[in-house]
């Protein structure tokens, strides 16, 4: 297994596959990372659909908009679904408590990251899908109320590897002790 700081720098936004299955233990290995990212008060707000029927896939591609990802939804033969409970991540005794209301989004960002690394390390390609219809693709998958669907991630061997896109430079980023 690759060093961590390596995992990092080399992960990439995937939109193009090879036709490979991949393997159901490797599956369970980025399922399982999803299971150990941290939450709000361990409140594990996350709900992951594995999607591997090529007709649902297909119909998800539909929900996209404008999106560099659309080929990639049919192409990947995994398309992992990151949906998020509501009103639980941020919140004690019902009552939110934070100023940015609930905390899903936070959560389901680790869990999301969790998930792409996990998956770059067992040689598997991942891009984050956002935009989309989001509406349309809860009711493709039957996402119940109390729960939002957040980004679809296509999920399979990368077909090219494309290269790092410029990042700023940690003092461009970076505050000594205020803004």
């Amino acid at each position: 297994m690759a060093d961590l700081m390596d995992i990092i720098k080399g992960r990439r936004s995937i939109r193009k596959y090879e036709d490979k299955e991949v393997p159901e233990e490797f599956l369970n290995q980025i399922l399982e990372s999803v299971k150990w990212a941290p939450s709000w008060t361990n409140s594990q707000c996350w709900e992951v659909i594995v999607v591997k029927d090529p007709t649902i896939r297909e119909q998800l591609q539909t929900t996209l908009i404008k999106n560099p990802s659309t080929k990639a939804m049919v192409q990947a033969p995994i398309v992992l679904v990151v949906c998020g409970k509501l009103k639980s991540s941020g919140y004690y005794n019902d009552q939110v408590t934070t100023k940015f209301g609930d905390w899903f989004m936070f959560d389901l960002g680790i869990a999301t990251q969790n998930l792409c690394l996990t998956a770059y390390s067992l040689g598997l390609g991942t891009v984050i899908v956002g935009l989309l219809d989001h509406d349309k693709a809860k009711e493709i998958l039957g996402v119940p109320d109390g729960y939002e669907l957040v980004s679809m991630i296509p999920l399979g061997y990368p077909a090219k590897d494309p290269e790092a896109p410029k990042r700023r430079e940690i003092s461009e980023f970076t505050h000594s002790d205020k803004f």
